[in-house]
């Protein structure tokens, strides 16, 4: 089943648009636009090249999300609208690995285990090699989850993960009176970690596991905060706001460079943020990305989920991949 989405970065309107029927179908009607890099620093060209090419990796799905490179050479992809996760080669090949209601961000864990917010099931699920699954959360003091959206491995082997209602199965009812975002222990424990943003969605930890990023979709807001010992955030403070035009799209997923830089899905494309809240470019991809990996063996290379298609950009920056090694 399908319940009407969210998609809110093809309008900040859409926090209202994208629970009607056809929203989503109208975002991918729209036309292309044509790749382009566009600087608003020098420093930019530190990080991609001039001359660098975007080029489709596999198209025809029906709505992309939650990119997760696997170290044995390909990509996990969300379908939202085929409810599938997919294996996706760098040359185009792909295969249905999991099935479930609208999945949406994912990340591997330190054990190279998928991990998935399934937003039908209000869960946070660990994928088997079966396409079977387990759950691992899908409650908050006895309360069914909204509809967990995104999901990143912390610094200290926990996961942490975005609660917004921007997924809500159509006739259920919200049983959490506010949009949180959490930290899941190894033990099954679920910590509240800050209940201050509207509609919680991508989120990052710094190379450092100091700063944790979140951004808010409803306010286009990007928030930073810090990160203690245990996990609990303080300071949360803004960083940055990607405004645009109409029907340009919103704050969604988000990466970090082992720099600090913040690679943010936003109007036309993906963003790229330094690590003090300057914008230096825009990434402008053809159709409007909801999210985006890392990948190759270097982790030097884009992926990104863009409506019905995923994309492969080369760069000059080295990401920070949270469940790889570190490799100088």
């Amino acid at each position: 089943m399908l319940n009407h989405r969210k998609r809110i970065f093809v309008t900040l309107a859409a926090a209202c648009l994208a629970f009607q029927p056809g929203a989503r179908l109208a975002a991918q009607s729209r036309p292309k636009r044509q790749f382009e890099l566009k600087a608003e620093s020098p420093q930019f060209w530190k990080l991609i090249d001039r001359r660098a090419k975007l080029r489709k990796v596999a198209g025809g799905f029906g709505f992309t999300e939650g990119p997760v490179w696997d170290p044995n050479g390909y990509l996990f992809v969300s379908d939202e609208e085929q409810n599938k996760i997919f294996r996706v080669f760098p040359d185009g090949r792909q295969a249905a690995v999991f099935e479930t209601g609208d999945p949406d961000g994912s990340t591997l864990d330190r054990n190279h285990r998928l991990i998935t917010t399934a937003s039908v099931l209000r869960a946070i699920v660990e994928v088997q090699p079966d396409g079977s699954y387990r759950v691992l959360a899908d409650k908050y003091e006895g309360k069914r989850f909204n509809s967990p959206n995104d999901v990143v491995l912390g610094p200290d082997g926990a996961l942490y993960f975005t609660d917004p209602t921007l997924d809500l199965p159509k006739g259920q009812q919200q049983e959490i009176p506010f949009q949180g975002v959490y930290r899941l222990g190894a033990d099954g424990s679920v910590r509240l970690l800050t209940q201050d943003l509207v509609q919680p969605n991508g989120l990052a930890f710094s190379p450092d596991g100091l700063r944790l990023y979140i951004d808010d979709s409803k306010t286009r807001e990007i928030r930073i905060y810090d990160v203690g010992s245990s996990g609990e955030l303080t300071n949360g403070r803004l960083f940055g706001k990607e405004e645009g035009p109409p029907r340009s799209g919103v704050p969604d997923g988000m990466k970090v460079d082992r720099k600090g830089n913040l690679f943010v899905t936003g109007p036309l494309g993906i963003w790229v943020w330094d690590a003090s809240g300057n914008h230096l470019g825009t990434i402008v991809v053809p159709e409007q990305p909801a999210n985006l990996a890392w990948g190759d063996s270097d982790f030097r290379t884009l992926y990104i989920t863009a409506t019905t298609s995923v994309y492969q950009l080369r760069t000059k920056a080295r990401g920070f991949v949270p469940y790889m090694p570190s490799k100088r």
